[in-house]
């Protein structure tokens, strides 16, 4: 419900082409056609809990062959199937009730944001704010950690490949030999890289527990302002404004304050955040539900 999935899904494909579309749109079956042709991924925004029928051949993928290529039947048109296409569907419905055939034709994530997940996204959020150098150096070091386990498992294929291919002795192939010792000095190098990764990570978490009763903190305030939609279902505050709010209310306290030590500091953010939700919320509320 908080574009989660969605944000996730974009991330992922970018590099890929990704196709949006939504149910409403004139010509998303031209575009799905398409998508399926040439192998894009495409990402149905806004489902409702009611499926499109001509989305059923390819959901069950009723794929068959003819003229010795893979097709499949969407709506009237017999199109080519590549295996490269891939079909993400989201909903912004915050508890969707899907009939037992769809749930047997899909597969199904709850992107829902759960209290801990959401106490560590803020937790982010101050840091970078407070500290962006912290949280600079710990995007770096996520990066380069990936990078590093990436370059280890070519050396590991490439090392296979030589077992895999060398005739006789391997001792005596000199390419092979030379190979081996290359992968020996890089393995060596990216070993000592990442021991010395993790001590800077170490160092860097230690820096962010001071600001994790921040994180926690106003992740339940937005529970509490989430729950409002049980009064009324126009009571529904987004995600993305919530932590906008969040980041004004950070740049808005200081200097309002002791702020002496972090823990004086975190407690200005959060007395200061407490009361700009308090007012926001209650400009938006009907004159019926004020005195609640």
């Amino acid at each position: 419900p908080q574009g989660q999935a969605n944000k996730w899904v974009k991330n992922m494909e970018k590099d890929n082409k990704l196709q949006v579309v939504k149910l409403t749109d004139k010509d998303y079956l031209r575009t799905l056609e398409n998508a399926i042709q040439f192998g894009l991924p495409v990402l149905l925004e806004n489902l409702q809990e009611e499926l499109d029928p001509s989305l059923e051949p390819l959901l069950l993928k009723q794929i068959f062959k003819q003229g010795g290529m893979d097709c499949i039947r969407l709506g009237d048109a017999v199109i080519e199937y590549s295996s490269q296409f891939k079909f993400y569907m989201t909903t912004t419905l915050r508890n969707p009730h899907y009939l037992p055939e769809v749930n047997v034709k899909v597969t199904l994530l709850n992107f829902m944001i759960t209290l801990e997940g959401l106490s560590d996204q803020l937790l982010g959020v101050v840091v970078a704010e407070e500290r962006p150098d912290l949280e600079e150096q710990r995007s770096q070091l996520v990066i380069q950690s990936a990078q590093n386990k990436k370059k280890l498992k070519e050396i590991e294929d490439q090392i296979l490949h030589i077992l895999s291919t060398s005739q006789g002795n391997i001792l005596e192939d000199a390419t092979a030999v030379q190979v081996l010792s290359e992968a020996k000095v890089v393995s060596s190098d990216i070993e000592l890289k990442q021991k010395a990764a993790e001590v800077t990570e170490k160092e860097i978490e230690e820096a962010r527990k001071n600001y994790t009763s921040c994180g926690a903190y106003i992740a339940v305030l937005f529970f509490c302002v989430a729950d409002m939609a049980n009064i009324d279902p126009m009571y529904q505050y987004s995600l993305v404004w919530f932590v906008r709010l969040f980041v004004r209310s950070i740049s808005n306290s200081r200097g309002s304050g002791d702020e002496s030590t972090i823990s004086l500091r975190l407690k200005v953010i959060n007395d200061h955040f407490t009361y700009s939700l308090y007012t926001n919320v209650c400009m938006s509320l009907f004159e019926k539900d004020k005195l609640l």
